[in-house]
């Protein structure tokens, strides 16, 4: 699921009787993508278009969350008799201080006590109930569209605090997220609790090949070993250029010489973003 299916199911959510037409010139993209974008989403199990009523215009403008502890053994017997009952508008089983969770609707404040003490009172295995007026409705679950993914992660590892902020600078402009580390261990530290989507190595840090090693040892991980290398440095201008090894080949995705250009650099990140 991209952006664009996104958007069709911002808009569908809002309004599911909304012409493709309207939507295609809406996005400015053909009317037959929209199409195949919906036809695709349905066949998916992604999207579902249907009519939904609303209690309060039919007025049932009583509404209630129903708040439910039951018997260990019963939480799924209570939930599907409340599911049954025609005032409920939703059920969930839950965990916590509750084991069952009914929004539901009725015509009066009356109906409400009734239906509380007469039905749900009646079903096998309910211990406590609490409930909770809905004061004010602001958004249905109809509403609901699948929010954008967060941005990529970048982790820059260098010991040179100035490429660390050059990097933050320039990659938080492009709109993704940045952690800088300064040495071979601590990136291997920081991506055992947290994936990146790409890093950024530098190499000659505590030792001379600290990042290459670094690199290795990313590669040699089943967890880590797709995640994109762009080693960035200096060693192509130091003495020490001949001691990295050259027949690595699938050691590392990309390599910049310092200094490197903000432009080069951010799209060079996309490239390889993009590729994995």
């Amino acid at each position: 699921m991209d952006a664009t299916d996104r958007k069709l199911l911002e808009m569908l959510a809002n309004d599911g009787r909304r012409a493709n037409v309207d939507m295609a010139r809406a996005m400015g993209i053909s009317e037959g993508t929209v199409r195949k974008r919906i036809d695709r989403l349905i066949a998916s199990g992604l999207l579902r278009i249907v009519g939904v009523a609303d209690p309060a215009a039919a007025g049932y403008g009583t509404r209630a969350w129903i708040l439910l502890t039951t018997e260990l053994a019963r939480v799924d017997e209570v939930a599907n008799r409340l599911a049954d009952l025609p005032e409920v508008l939703s059920v969930q089983t839950v965990m916590g201080g509750y084991d069952v969770m009914a929004e539901a609707a009725f015509a009066s404040d009356e109906d409400l006590k009734a239906f509380l003490s007469e039905q749900v009172a009646a079903i096998p295995g309910v211990l406590t109930s609490r409930t909770c007026h809905v004061a004010r409705v602001l958004k249905r679950g109809h509403q609901w569209a699948p929010p954008p993914p967060p941005p990529p992660r970048i982790l820059v590892v260098d010991d040179d605090p100035d490429f660390i902020e050059f990097a933050r600078v320039v990659l938080t402009r492009e709109g993704y997220r940045v952690d800088g580390v300064t040495s071979g261990d601590a990136a291997l530290d920081f991506m055992s609790v947290s994936r990146p989507d790409l890093v950024v190595m530098d190499i000659m840090m505590q030792g001379v090949l600290d990042g290459w090693d670094a690199s290795w040892r990313v590669r040699s991980d089943k967890l880590l070993r797709d995640v994109p290398i762009l080693v960035v440095s200096a060693i192509t201008s130091s003495d020490y250029l001949g001691m990295l090894p050259t027949d690595d080949d699938n050691m590392i995705d990309g390599f910049m010489s310092k200094p490197v250009q903000p432009q080069a650099f951010a799209n060079e990140v996309s490239r390889l973003l993009s590729r994995g």
